[in-house]
């Protein structure tokens, strides 16, 4: 059966659909981002908004993502004076749940520290924490198991945010592990 949510099951209000925010990071998983956006859009009453960063463009192509597409020259076109919205702050008031996904090693990086530097990083920056974060990290085995990495996943749960953790796999690059 297809999921439903709560409230709209038997009620004659019609119901505003939830609304997704997907993070896409610098990792070769970001080849993935049509297809995660494929599934997520089977799940009835959601919506869909996709930020990217620039090293992400690389992997994937924007005309086979069929929704709203929003990188760093967006925040810029938007604002031109002092009334005009912040898209980084439209976005995050906009949706319901955030996904990262893939969060790669570099922005795990600044996340963990602060750093908001692209259009992405400073819609987490100003994340309502009580909204859901969803992270999926997503980098080479050996840059999984170096030590600040752990540290930067702590950092980043101990902000409220909930990892999706990695799988154990062939990557891309050959090598088998997380």
């Amino acid at each position: 059966p297809e999921p439903t949510f709560p409230a709209e099951e038997n009620s004659p209000v019609p119901q505003r659909k939830r609304r997704v925010l997907v993070g896409v990071t610098g990792s070769v998983a970001a080849l993935k981002l049509p297809l995660l956006i494929d599934e997520l859009l089977k799940i009835p009453g959601l919506e869909v908004k996709v930020v990217t960063t620039e090293r992400a463009k690389h992997f994937y192509n924007a005309q086979e993502v069929p929704v709203t597409l929003y990188g760093d020259e967006d925040e810029w076109q938007l604002w031109k004076g002092r009334s005009d919205p912040v898209l980084h702050i439209e976005l995050r008031r906009w949706a319901d749940l955030m996904l990262v996904a893939p969060l790669d090693a570099n922005t795990l990086a600044k996340l963990a520290n602060g750093i908001c530097d692209n259009l992405l990083t400073c819609v987490i920056r100003a994340w309502d924490l009580s909204k859901p974060l969803l992270f999926c990290p997503a980098m080479n085995t050996a840059m999984w198991e170096h030590p600040i990495t752990a540290q930067q996943v702590e950092q980043l749960k101990g902000f409220g945010y909930t990892e999706i953790p990695c799988v154990v796999k062939k990557l891309v690059c050959g090598d088998e592990g997380q």
